[in-house]
């Protein structure tokens, strides 16, 4: 698939280059090009759209958001008539509601697909970005709108020997479309998290020997998959921006009720019937955010969270050994997991979970992997071993703001960033969901923030500015208050994407707005108001 934007890239002159044309690059440039008329093009090195969801077709692969959140708002009548079957819509459905959106507001002719950008150079004389492809050629931008991707740049460790592998092997995270049927073959996921889990339950129904590689135990919840609900549908089809402002309006946006109950405030025994609800009902997120409002900042309330599914993992897997080393020992205090029966998965004959805690993986040679206990023969090998979160894909790119600063050096000992869209001395860059933005779910967020982000935009032009730059002081001060937030929750004494801990060798460090959705909107309401005084616009 082509853009028909031109065959030549080199020399082309923009008003704003998009990178990316997943769901916040796709919106990115149709409120560029066809609400504020501005010539916008996108540039992505897939040969489509739909960033993560073109890249991740691995066997299990589904959104565990609600879908009513998972959609874009700014077209309303798609909103309302498309005909989502599931409530957690699978990989494929996810594509064709984004070629869907593509194809209607026909957003292909100015995306540049098989595109890499690899470096983004600013021009202080000439007050433009310089970009420079994969293939040599030069654009020059304006501005610069980078929809790189939250979760989408591959974490792949190193394993000795793997290049002597006869078999197959995958990251889950760049399946090829022409992988071959699984089924019958012995094959080994590496990795346990998001996709690790999605992926042991899609195969272990099918496989010859499904081995489970397992460096640390997840806490994983029903997410109760299903048809999507009708009264959902008719709450959105009655009142498209109701649904969406209250929706906004909560602290992670994933459609849920959040609970502001303590988890200690009711007995032991209530406790236990709200946790045991939630488990039944399914949700994912819900088991974390609709139970009870406090288990991600008081360890009391987390405790009793992780008794529970501790409990439930007992209670499923029948071989007690097997068990408890399925049962994690850290709290309940990263991304929430969830999908339906993964536990149940251990009681089949043909799923092994191998411990890495306890035997590590010392090399993988031509027939499978070694760990430190024993050598075990597969067909195929999956890579499910998570991303370099946030900052990843941003650092991919050779990046140089004002005085020669480069974005790696920069962010060399952890990210700084202003509202999660621009950085100081990166003048007309702004990203998507970038670092220090608000903890929530993405789609309508997205559009939340692009709308910011162009509105900011237009006022510059009128007013005849050429650059917007951040000033350093503001940045700073709201890196601070989310380092603060990020400090009164549990999230950072647990290694997680969330904050690099996944990562060998990267800084460790808060990347996100913890305080919600509502008071990030009201903090960039005031910025508003304030006139953009965190901005410095320049002639």
């Amino acid at each position: 698939m082509a853009a028909s934007a031109s065959n030549t890239l080199d020399g082309l002159t923009l008003e704003v280059a998009v990178i990316g044309s997943g769901v916040g690059g796709l919106y990115a440039l149709q409120r560029l090009r066809d609400q504020l008329g501005l010539q916008a093009e996108a540039f992505d090195d897939a040969g489509g759209v739909g960033g993560t969801w073109y890249w991740n077709r691995y066997p299990g692969c589904r959104v565990d958001t609600d879908a009513s959140v998972y959609c874009y708002s700014f077209d309303e009548d798609l909103f309302r008539s498309w005909q989502w079957s599931e409530r957690y819509p699978r990989q494929p459905e996810v594509l064709a509601y984004l070629n869907a959106v593509a194809d209607k507001h026909d957003l292909k002719r100015s995306i540049h697909f098989n595109t890499r950008i690899l470096a983004a150079h600013w021009d202080e004389t000439a007050a433009v970005w310089r970009l420079t492809t994969a293939r040599g050629e030069a654009v020059a931008a304006r501005y610069l709108v980078e929809g790189v991707g939250l979760l989408s740049s591959a974490n792949l460790p190193v394993f000795p020997g793997a290049e002597r592998f006869q078999g197959q092997i995958y990251h889950a995270a760049r399946w090829p479309e022409a992988a071959g049927d699984l089924a019958g073959k012995r094959i080994g996921v590496i990795g346990t998290g998001s996709t690790g889990i999605q992926l042991v339950t899609a195969l272990a129904p099918t496989a010859g020997h499904l081995l489970v590689f397992q460096r640390t135990p997840q806490y994983v919840v029903p997410l109760g998959c299903g048809p999507f609900p009708a009264e959902r549908r008719a709450q959105m089809t009655a009142d498209p921006a109701g649904y969406v402002a209250r929706t906004l309006n909560t602290a992670a946006v994933f459609g849920l009720e959040e609970s502001t109950t303590p988890a200690l405030s009711v007995s032991a025994a209530a406790r236990q019937q709200v946790y045991e609800a939630a488990w039944q009902k399914g949700g994912g997120f819900g088991f974390m955010l609709e139970t009870f409002g406090d288990i991600i900042i008081s360890r009391e309330a987390n405790d009793t969270a992780t008794d529970f599914i501790r409990a439930k993992i007992r209670q499923i897997v029948q071989d007690p050994a097997l068990a408890e080393k399925l049962c994690p020992r850290d709290l309940y205090a990263k991304r929430p997991l969830a999908v339906d029966g993964y536990y149940d998965c251990f009681n089949r004959d043909n799923v092994t979970l191998v411990d890495l805690q306890a035997a590590p993986i010392v090399e993988i040679d031509e027939s499978g992997i070694r760990t430190s206990h024993e050598h075990m023969p597969l067909d195929v090998i999956i890579f499910a071993t998570g991303f370099d979160a946030v900052t990843g894909n941003y650092l991919k790119i050779d990046t140089v703001g004002r005085h020669g600063r480069r974005l790696q050096q920069q962010w060399a000992k952890g990210p700084d960033a202003f509202m999660g869209m621009t950085i100081a001395d990166f003048p007309n860059l702004f990203m998507i969901f970038g670092p220090f933005g608000p903890f929530t779910s993405q789609p309508l967020v997205h559009e939340y923030q692009i709308n910011w982000m162009t509105n900011l935009m237009r006022h510059a032009r009128a007013g005849g500015y050429r650059t917007i730059d951040t000033d350093p002081h503001a940045q700073e001060n709201w890196v601070a208050r989310c380092c603060r937030g990020a400090e009164l929750t549990l999230f950072p004494q647990v290694d997680s994407w969330i904050n690099g801990g996944n990562v060998p060798g990267k800084p460790r460090a808060s990347m996100f707005f913890m305080e919600g959705m509502a008071a990030y909107m009201q903090q960039l309401d005031e910025i508003v108001r304030e006139d953009y005084a965190p901005f410095v616009l320049g002639r």
